[in-house]
């Protein structure tokens, strides 16, 4: 989110993304099996590495797109990596076969074009916000749009002031 609104936060622990990786895991399994798994970088990397250990998934290529250039401003997404034809075409027509993995759908953007890619692939979150909920099948949480969420690989241990105080 660009503008200058006052955020929601959100953080997520280690262990709390694990255990909504896992979720993630139990409830893809039911729409499985999957041929293999396309990961959106950087984002989807540690959510995709739990999901394809849960699944036995083994077949894991990548597709990078950047969208937020710097932090927490998203702007044009850009990719700078595409996913490799050999693994489209394994997968059979659309992307049939295939699990797209990132950890979380905001606007919607990054998703969409990655969709355009593969459009019969079955697409996955973590988390969610109401922007980017169409463009995605399954996902764990849903957040409000006003909502940053603290990734672990995100931040460090501080002390965090109450809300009381203003802080969000």
């Amino acid at each position: 989110m660009s503008d200058d609104r006052q955020q929601k936060a959100f953080p997520v622990s280690w262990d709390q993304f694990h255990r909504d990786a896992r979720a993630l895991a139990w409830r893809l399994h039911g729409f499985g099996p999957f041929q293999g798994l396309i990961c959106i970088t950087r984002g989807g990397l540690v959510p995709a590495a739990i999901v394809a250990r849960e699944l036995g998934l083994r077949l894991i290529e990548t597709v990078s797109i950047a969208s937020y250039h710097d932090y927490k401003n998203q702007g044009e997404t850009l990719v700078l990596k595409p996913i490799a034809q050999a693994v489209i075409e394994a997968a059979g027509e659309g992307g049939r076969g295939l699990l797209v993995i990132d950890d979380l759908v905001d606007t919607g953007s990054t998703a969409r074009q990655v969709r355009a890619m593969l459009p019969n692939a079955h697409f996955a979150t973590v988390y969610a916000k109401p922007l980017g909920r169409d463009v995605i099948d399954t996902f764990i949480t849903e957040v409000s749009q006003d909502t940053w969420i603290y990734f672990p690989w995100d931040m460090g241990l501080s002390f965090q002031p109450p809300i009381r105080d203003g802080v969000a």
